[in-house]
């Protein structure tokens, strides 16, 4: 069993592609998790990674001991899991991917009830605006939009999400409100730029009838963090086309308001990503299950409807 740190540190550092990625989900230093790869190879009489100083890519030999030791060490981790889990109770660190803002207003909320039924369950959250590879990250769930079904993933659907346009009651004051979305051309637009692409995203609004306007703003400033965006609305910069987990709480108080009911955008919804395993860690299902019914008893799903 002395090989199992030397073989975990090699699995994850392929899984991830790197080093460092290992090393933050073990809890050690990269140079740690370099040093067992290599004791390894030593073992082995064989190398296992290319090495540069921008990237970590499996040799030929890797590919294959990966594909031998993959599987086992996969399984070896979830008996150790389900072990620690005693006898049908819940326990140990629970991996989650969250987006910052959502995370914080709708998901840390969730903990306090879920702690009470679960208290031998320890929360490790990584709060993150990107996509993550759930599986070979190493999380047991990630809640979000936009992830990737990469094979061995599941998604459970949370919410359908909109995008809506919206205003401080104070940026409107003395300004026609629009009828239409042509209209919105006159405005300073607080104007999103992707955190994939890096492009500045149009506003493709649609109607419940079908009709579709694609509007080009008047750009008055860019940002790449809808939460960002939604607070430059709320302090009168502009107008801005705002998805509804982070408009709500705005609009709730009346910090902003909705131009142009009944025109919005679509976006791809909110979900919960999982491992299809068939021996999921029992603090993962109750944890599906738990954010699953949070979301239903708190209509979320009729909260982020921006149509």
């Amino acid at each position: 069993m002395d090989a199992l740190p030397l073989i975990e540190s090699f699995v994850l550092s392929a899984r991830a592609g790197s080093f460092s990625a290992a090393a933050r989900r073990l809890g050690m230093t990269p140079a740690a998790v370099s040093k067992n790869v290599a004791r390894l190879e030593a073992k082995l009489g064989l190398r296992l990674f290319h090495r540069s100083t921008r990237s970590l890519t499996l040799t030929a030999g890797g590919e294959r001991f990966l594909l031998d030791v993959d599987g086992p060490f996969a399984a070896l981790t979830d008996a150790f899991s389900r072990a620690a889990e005693g006898e049908g109770k819940p326990s140990g660190v629970l991996r989650v991917s969250v987006a910052h803002a959502f995370g914080r207003q709708y998901l840390v909320p969730l903990l306090g009830d879920f702690l009470a039924r679960y208290p031998d369950i320890v929360p490790d959250w990584r709060f993150d605006n990107r996509s993550v590879d759930v599986v070979a990250e190493g999380f047991d769930a990630a809640i979000g939009g936009g992830i990737e079904l990469t094979p061995g993933l599941i998604a459970r659907r949370l919410a359908p999400t909109y995008a809506v346009i919206c205003a401080s009651p104070g940026y409107m004051a003395g300004r026609k409100v629009p009828k239409h979305p042509s209209e919105l051309a006159s405005y300073d637009a607080v104007i999103r730029r992707s955190g994939t692409s890096g492009r500045l995203r149009a506003w493709d609004l649609r109607n419940a009838i079908g009709e579709r306007v694609n509007i080009e703003a008047r750009t008055r400033m860019i940002f790449d963090d809808p939460e960002a965006m939604a607070h430059a609305v709320a302090l009168g910069y502009g107008v801005a086309l705002l998805p509804m987990p982070h408009a709500a709480p705005l609009l709730a108080d009346g910090r902003i308001q909705r131009l142009l009911p009944g025109w919005f955008e679509e976006y791809g919804g909110v979900s919960i990503y999982y491992s299809n395993k068939t021996l999921l860690p029992l603090r993962t299902r109750v944890f599906v299950d738990h954010v699953v019914q949070a979301f239903e008893q708190q209509r979320l799903a009729a909260c982020f409807d921006g149509r």
